[in-house]
C-alpha cells in the first residue's frame, strides 16, 4: 500500500467519493476500514491529512467488483467514512455515490461500453437491491458532458438516469416497519418509512420551526438537535434497526409545505449533521411518504398531476419518479443524477494512528 492504491475520485450526484476496485484493497474488512480512515484523514474535523472534504457528503467510498449475481453486472459496496470519528459504516447505501458507479465500472474495465448509451446493472450490496444506470458512452468511452442539471451542483453534465426495483423495506424488512403510516414518538407524529432508505418523517411545525431555516441555523440549534436525536434513538428499534446510537440510520426529516414548485420542502439530519441537499434514496422515501393518507407529509404535500415528485431541499429540489401499479401500490422509483470524474490516479494512505 506504500506504493499507492488506484483510486478514482468522482462526484456522484451531490456527493464526492473515492471509488476503488475490491481487488486493489485488502480482503479483511477491519483492514479496509483502517485503510480508508487513513486515506480520508479521519478522525479529524478538517481531514487535513487525507483526501476527505471535512463533510459527510465528501467522505464517502464505493468499492466495486464484478457481480456474483446473474441479474447484475457490478457489486457496489458503499462505505461512509465518518469525519471526526474513527468509524466506517456500511449501515446504509448511497444513491448519490451510486450515480458514479456506472461510469467508474466502465472506466475500470468491469463493464464494456456498448453503443452510445450503456446500461449498467448495479447490485447495491448494502441493501441487496439492483439499480439500472444508463451511461453516455459515445464512441465507446464514458462522456461526462451533457445538458442535464441537478440542484446542488453547478453547471450541466451528462444525465445518469437511475431506476430502482423492490426498494421497499431495503433495511427494515417493510415499507412501513411498524405497519402504520403514523406513529407517535415523544408526542410527535412520525412516519417511519423505508423505501430505499430508513427515514423518520415529521412536520417541522411540531418542532416550532418553519422548515425554511438554513442548514447553519438548524445545526446551531442544540435543543432541536437533541430532540430529533431522542426521537431517532427511539425509532431505531421500532424500525427493526436495533440500537442506532452508533448507526447512520434512520435519517430524520422535518417537512413543510413546498416553497416553490415542489411537492414538499425538507430539511434532513443525516443523522447528526444537516444535509446540504438530500440523499437519493431518502428523497424516494420522502416522496413515498407524501402519498400515505394521514401521514405528516401527506398533510403538507402538494401532489403532482403526473408521477414526478420534486422534493425541495436547501440546495433546490430533487426529482423523483414514482410509478404505481393498477392496484395503487408503488411499482418503481427513479431519479436523474449526474456524475463527473475528478481525478484518476494513486492515493497514499497516511500513517497508522497511535493507539
Amino acid at each position: 500500500m506504500s506504493d499507492g492504491i488506484p483510486c478514482l475520485w468522482m462526484r456522484g450526484g451531490t456527493s464526492k467519493g473515492a471509488y476503488f476496485l475490491a481487488s486493489d484493497l485488502p480482503a479483511d474488512r477491519a483492514e479496509i476500514d483502517d485503510l480508508l480512515l487513513r486515506i480520508m484523514g479521519s478522525p479529524d474535523a478538517r481531514q487535513i491529512d487525507g483526501i476527505g472534504g471535512a463533510d459527510p457528503l465528501t467522505s464517502k467510498v464505493a468499492i466495486l467488483s464484478p457481480s456474483r449475481r446473474d441479474d447484475a453486472d457490478i457489486d457496489y459496496l458503499f462505505l461512509q467514512v465518518y469525519v471526526d470519528r474513527a468509524l466506517v459504516s456500511d449501515a446504509q447505501g448511497c444513491g448519490n455515490i451510486l450515480a458514479g458507479v456506472g461510469p467508474a465500472a466502465i472506466e475500470r474495465g468491469l463493464v464494456t461500453a456498448a453503443g452510445d448509451e450503456t446500461p449498467v446493472r448495479i447490485h447495491m450490496v448494502n441493501t441487496g437491491e439492483v439499480a439500472t444506470a444508463r451511461i453516455a458512452t459515445p464512441g465507446g468511452r464514458v462522456s461526462y458532458a451533457g445538458e442535464a442539471r441537478i440542484d446542488g451542483v453547478p453547471g450541466h453534465h451528462a444525465a445518469v438516469p437511475l431506476m430502482f426495483d423492490r426498494l421497499a423495506g431495503s433495511m427494515t424488512g417493510a415499507l412501513l416497519p411498524t405497519g402504520h403510516a403514523v406513529d407517535e414518538i415523544e408526542g410527535v407524529a412520525c412516519t417511519l418509512i423505508d423505501n430505499g432508505m430508513p427515514c423518520v418523517v415529521m412536520a417541522a411545525a411540531d418542532f416550532g420551526i418553519t422548515g425554511g431555516e438554513t442548514r447553519e441555523e438548524l445545526e446551531a440549534d442544540g435543543a432541536l438537535k437533541a430532540r430529533v436525536e431522542e426521537i431517532r434513538l427511539r425509532a431505531g428499534p421500532m424500525m427493526n434497526l436495533g440500537d442506532v446510537t452508533e448507526k447512520s440510520v434512520p435519517k430524520m426529516f422535518l417537512v413543510s409545505p413546498p416553497r416553490a414548485v415542489g411537492a414538499i420542502a425538507t430539511r434532513s439530519f443525516i443523522p447528526h449533521r444537516v444535509h446540504a441537499t438530500i440523499g437519493v434514496f431518502a428523497a424516494v422515501s420522502v416522496a413515498t411518504a407524501c402519498t400515505l393518507d394521514g401521514s405528516p407529509a401527506a398533510a403538507l404535500a402538494v401532489l403532482p398531476e403526473d408521477e414526478l415528485f420534486r422534493i425541495e431541499h436547501p440546495g433546490g429540489a430533487a426529482e423523483v419518479l414514482l410509478t404505481f401499479a393498477p392496484d395503487g401500490s408503488l411499482a418503481k422509483a427513479g431519479l436523474l443524477r449526474t456524475a463527473r470524474k475528478l481525478f484518476d490516479g494513486l492515493v497514499f494512505p497516511g500513517p497508522a494512528r497511535d493507539a
